[in-house]
């Protein structure tokens, strides 16, 4: 049977490959713009169920519309919302034991006509879980079903012949983020939180804390500012791969110094061997640049990055050591970590310079030593 000559491919120039990819990105970005402006009350009560979900929000939807489901229920999941996905063919095959009458069903179709879709309202309304829709009209199957309608109104395809799904995927898709991103600014859901689910790739790094990555204070090298420079180096070794740096504590066993080992080997250069036999407090660098527990990991590596050290103090509340970050540490972590804009004085190993830069970064100075 004759289907008809197949129509010729168009031959497009370079100028007019980026005139129709930019059509198309206008076209999308308008219907985006029209729709944020549509956004009524529905949204309101769709947030509020969300919200108030005490089950697992499912997601479920056919073809294209499915697959924005699922990049919508990843996005609920990492962002505070307990969120599944639901195949609507593979539910009437048994997959509907995996609700819950707790749970909220999120149903998507630009039409609220979809066969799979309209299968399943009767069936959740028996079980009497919820239904969110997205979809085009509030007057479809789906949206008369459904106990909260987010209508997206009439939306014109970005393709020729405005068939192919692409304004109406890109507008569930960014209606499903609004409703994630909100909900999740309700659950308080924060940094802390985004770190916790997201701990691998590079996300993971910009939200670890300094004490993910520091070594602890048994691994580090702790010594009281009034013993010798020999008796700090005979009686402070570790087990494991040494630090560059020892820690150096005053009398209530608040960091006041550091002594690397970058320091001993002036001494020696310099043959000042008296030294040795001379309490360390007198050849550290004092109030050096310390961050607080709590700190975020990538902030303390621009700091090291920006001064040009290679090991950091990380310090509790009273200003007592609590661990090291060491630049070997971090290397494997950070690659490619760039120094930010300088904020801090030139003269890293001056007692000024620190206390300058402890103040610009964490609001008050460390507790200076009084001789």
């Amino acid at each position: 049977m004759s289907t008809g000559a197949a129509k010729a491919p168009d031959r497009l120039t370079s100028f007019e490959q980026l005139r129709l990819g930019r059509h198309v990105l206008d076209h999308e970005a308008a219907a985006l713009g029209r729709l944020a402006c549509r956004l009524d009350a529905s949204f309101c009560r769709a947030v509020e169920r969300i919200h108030g979900c005490r089950g697992s929000v499912i997601v479920a939807g056919m073809g294209k519309a499915g697959l924005v489901g699922q990049k919508i229920m990843a996005t609920l999941a990492s962002t505070g919302t307990r969120a599944h996905w639901l195949h609507p063919a593979e539910a009437v095959h048994g997959d509907l034991g995996r609700l819950h009458r707790d749970d909220l069903v999120l149903l998507l179709s630009h039409s609220g006509e979809t066969e799979e879709i309209v299968r399943l309202l009767p069936v959740l309304a028996d079980m009497a879980v919820p239904i969110v829709a997205l979809t085009a009209s509030a007057g479809s199957t789906l949206g008369r079903a459904a106990a909260v309608t987010v209508a997206l109104g009439p939306l014109e395809e970005a393709d020729p012949m405005r068939l192919a799904p692409s304004t109406s995927t890109t507008a569930m898709l960014a209606v499903g983020d609004a409703l994630a991103l909100v909900v999740s600014r309700m659950r308080g859901f924060g940094p802390h939180d985004f770190a916790r689910f997201h701990p691998a790739g590079s996300l993971g790094r910009r939200l670890l804390r300094v004490e993910h990555l520091m070594r602890g204070l048994a691994q580090c090298r702790v010594a009281d500012r009034s013993c010798t420079v020999r008796e700090v180096f005979a009686g402070v070794s570790r087990p494991g791969r040494r630090t560059g740096a020892i820690m150096l504590v005053d009398t209530e066993g608040a960091l006041c110094g550091i002594f690397t080992d970058s320091d001993l080997a002036r001494l020696f250069e310099r043959r000042c061997d008296a030294a040795l036999d001379r309490p360390i407090g007198e050849v550290m660098t004092p109030a050096p640049l310390a961050v607080p527990l709590g700190t975020m990991a990538a902030d303390a590596v621009t700091l090291m990055a920006a001064r040009k050290i290679s090991e950091l103090p990380v310090v509790d509340p009273a200003r007592r050591p609590a661990g090291l970050i060491d630049v070997t540490d971090v290397v494997a972590v950070f690659p490619d970590e760039a120094p930010a804009e300088p904020s801090l004085p030139e003269e890293s190993n001056s007692a000024a310079a620190a206390d300058a830069g402890y103040c610009r970064l964490f609001a008050e100075p460390p507790p200076r030593e009084t001789a």
